[in-house]
């Protein structure tokens, strides 16, 4: 158990590896009910979403979410985050734990101007994940929603082990899986029940350890690592979640100007061809010289790979580009590689 933004969170259960391997290959279950929520209701709250959002929120239907950038008028990353469209003048965002009293401070502030109340309703919401290959016929054992006909980035309400609660299709490892918000109060009861539904098929509590891993192989960015305040959507290589034809947003002026003439560096992923292994914040070196930094590093249980992400200039950055990482001195060599490292099998 480790402190983790004013929370007690498991590192490990059984095991990092054993953890990240259940996820892969059958399932595994994560308390996340650390991450915040903030809700905007009224009649301008898509233009407030709008307006601090990335991507383009007028495009998700009721019962549809999708990932954003809460972005600054640099066209950085105040915090990253999903999107839920719970009705036409209604959204949730799920935001960083490390972030809430942050982003909601930021999100007033710059919501004034808009007829939308801003709340922030963490406290409301346990939040419990299922990811993996099996998770939605574990999850439906304990569910009266059909499961089959959420897609994925879309939320149903519903019951979970005879619990209210929203249902979403939506994770952070990569592999297929529900995230699912109950009241606080019933949140041991939704957590036993689902790893009494999965008993048969092994189903095992995972924590941070994994969840990182995991996400690390999928590519999705980690806030603080990958992507902050110093990094712009585009230098991210997140162009997908800019909202170009929406009207003005915070930060679009500032990212079409650089797109305009061109990133100068670019989030990469690599493979280490030397034996060792990339940490965040070692040195990148290029010509003999540092040219950027490891954001994410790790050896990967399933894909049995050194691999990581970080920062290149953007001359660097085609798969097949080679570089030096400063590995505690030690200079070792690795490639650039398309993302994600890891893409779950479809079918």
């Amino acid at each position: 158990m480790v402190p983790f933004a004013g929370w007690e969170m498991p590192v490990e259960y059984s095991g990092l590896s054993q953890e990240h391997l259940a996820v892969r290959t059958r399932a595994g279950l994560f308390d996340v009910t650390h991450m915040g929520q903030v809700e905007l209701a009224g009649t301008d709250a898509l233009a407030a979403v709008q307006w601090i959002s990335s991507n383009d929120a007028s495009r998700l239907k009721i019962g549809q979410a999708h990932y954003a950038g809460l972005t600054t008028p640099a066209g950085t990353f105040v915090d990253d985050m999903l999107v839920y469209r719970f009705a036409d003048d209604h959204f949730l965002l799920v935001i960083n734990a490390s972030n809430v009293a942050k982003d909601v401070a930021w999100i007033v502030e710059q919501t004034r101007r808009f007829d939308a109340a801003v709340v922030d309703t963490s406290a409301r919401y346990a939040l419990i994940a299922l990811q993996g290959p099996l998770a939605r016929q574990v999850m439906q054992r304990v569910s009266n929603v059909d499961l089959a006909g959420i897609k994925y980035y879309w939320f149903a309400h519903g019951e979970i082990a005879g619990v209210r609660g929203t249902l979403s299709r939506t994770g952070y490892t990569g592999e297929d899986g529900f995230e699912v918000f109950v009241p606080p109060q019933q949140a041991v009861t939704v957590w036993d029940a689902i790893l009494e539904a999965g008993r048969d098929e092994e189903i095992v509590p995972a924590g941070l350890g994994a969840r990182d891993t995991l996400r690390l192989e999928a590519a999705m960015r980690l806030y603080g690592n990958d992507i902050d305040d110093t990094t712009t959507v585009l230098d991210a290589d997140l162009e997908w979640i800019i909202g170009w034809h929406k009207g003005d947003f915070l930060g679009r002026q500032a990212l079409a100007e650089q797109k305009s003439r061109g990133v100068a560096r670019r989030l990469v992923g690599f493979e280490m061809l030397d034996r060792a292994i990339a940490r965040h914040g070692y040195p990148v070196i290029i010509g003999g010289a540092a040219a950027g930094r490891v954001t994410s590093g790790t050896q990967t249980p399933f894909l049995k790979k050194a691999i990581g992400m970080a920062y290149v200039p953007v001359a660097n950055s085609a798969p097949g580009s080679a570089f030096d990482v400063d590995v505690r001195g030690r200079l070792a060599r690795a490639t650039v590689v398309p993302l994600p490292f890891y893409k779950r099998p479809r079918g």
